[in-house]
Order: C-alpha cells, then sequence, then structure tokens
C-alpha cells in the first residue's frame, strides 16, 4: 500500500496564500466556514478527507488565472552565442533588465546576467577584453523553463530557490520570460499578503 502525504496546516496556509485568497474568500469559494480554515490551518482540527478536497479544489482554481502565460514578459530580448559582452550590456541598459538568455539560432544554450558580468568584469585584468569578448565565453546555464500552463506556484518555487528568472517554452520555443519582479507584480495584483 502506498501512503498518501496529506497537506498540512502549514501547506493550506501557504496554498491560499499563494493563490491570493483570504481565509472568509476561500471558505466562500470551498463553502464552508471561515472559522474552519482558521482552526485547520492553526492545526487545531483534522478535516474529513472531503473538506479538504473542497479547500484544495477552491485553491486550485484560483490559481487557473495566474498561469505562466498570464505572467510572463514578451517578447524576450535574447543575444546570440557570437554575439559581443557589449551587445547584451547594451540590450540590458536599452531594455532596463538584469539577465538575457543566450541563444544559438533558436535553442536557449544559456544565460547572461548583471551580476556575472559584474563578476568577470571585476575579477578580469583587462575588463575591456571581457566588453569586447564573446557572450559564450561568459554565459552560464540556461534559466529554469516551464510550460504556457505552469502556475505561479511552481513559478514561485523556482525563483525562490534562487533562479534569477524563469522561462516560458512553448514547444520548445521561447514564448516568454517571468522574473522576479513579474512574480512580485503578480502577488500584489492577485491580493496577497
Amino acid at each position: 500500500m502506498v501512503a498518501v502525504r496529506l497537506p498540512t496546516p502549514e501547506d493550506v496556509r501557504r496554498l491560499r496564500k499563494m493563490a491570493g485568497l483570504t481565509q472568509k474568500e476561500l471558505a466562500i469559494k470551498a463553502h464552508v466556514s471561515q472559522s474552519l480554515i482558521a482552526r485547520i490551518e492553526a492545526g487545531h482540527v483534522d478535516p474529513r478527507l472531503s473538506t479538504l478536497q473542497k479547500i484544495l479544489s477552491a485553491i486550485t482554481s484560483t490559481e487557473e488565472k495566474n498561469l505562466a502565460q498570464h505572467i510572463m514578459h514578451t517578447p524576450v530580448i535574447s543575444v546570440d552565442v557570437t554575439d559581443r559582452v557589449r551587445k547584451a550590456v547594451d540590450l540590458m541598459k536599452k531594455y532596463d533588465v538584469s539577465q538575457l538568455p543566450v541563444l544559438r539560432g533558436k535553442r536557449v544554450v544559456g544565460s547572461i546576467q548583471e551580476t556575472t558580468l559584474i563578476k568577470r568584469l571585476l575579477l578580469s585584468r583587462e575588463p575591456e577584453k571581457v566588453y569586447n569578448g564573446f557572450v559564450q565565453d561568459i554565459m552560464e546555464a540556461p534559466f529554469v523553463a516551464v510550460e504556457p500552463s505552469a502556475g505561479l506556484n511552481e513559478i514561485l518555487t523556482l525563483l525562490g530557490q534562487g533562479h534569477p528568472a524563469v522561462l516560458v517554452l512553448d514547444e520548445g520555443n521561447i514564448a516568454g520570460i517571468i522574473t522576479k519582479i513579474d512574480a512580485v507584480a503578480t502577488l500584489v495584483k492577485s491580493g496577497k499578503k
């Protein structure tokens, strides 16, 4: 028999907040009392499985409007591996972005970030050589990627793990990019506290 892990009170609270719901709003959507939600989140009551399913279903239905395809920024500004670092710097400045995906043709092969540039320039004895060098010589690993249907919870988890950005790929092609500020804006717009 396989053991199924049920959400803990902390999980319910975290999921509710990520969905941008107050306890009262969740109670209304799940057709339960606000006090029941409060007691579940405090760990003072173990809800019936059917009640827990109603609550999780109410949370999930709210999260559907916060999908990657609704949060992402497009068009995605990028550079090619054969571009000079100075072009990446110029694009970052022009579009006020702090990181760029690096492509080889249409395929994502790496990333370049302000922090990488700063480190490389500071450590180099010839900063001008780095600045005039090729992106492929200083690029880092590609950003993590999700599908357009990925939910806000998955995106926040990835960003919370230290990833500077999340690419949205649709059938292998770049559809958009989600940065930390995009996620923050979504959280604020959703009324998350």
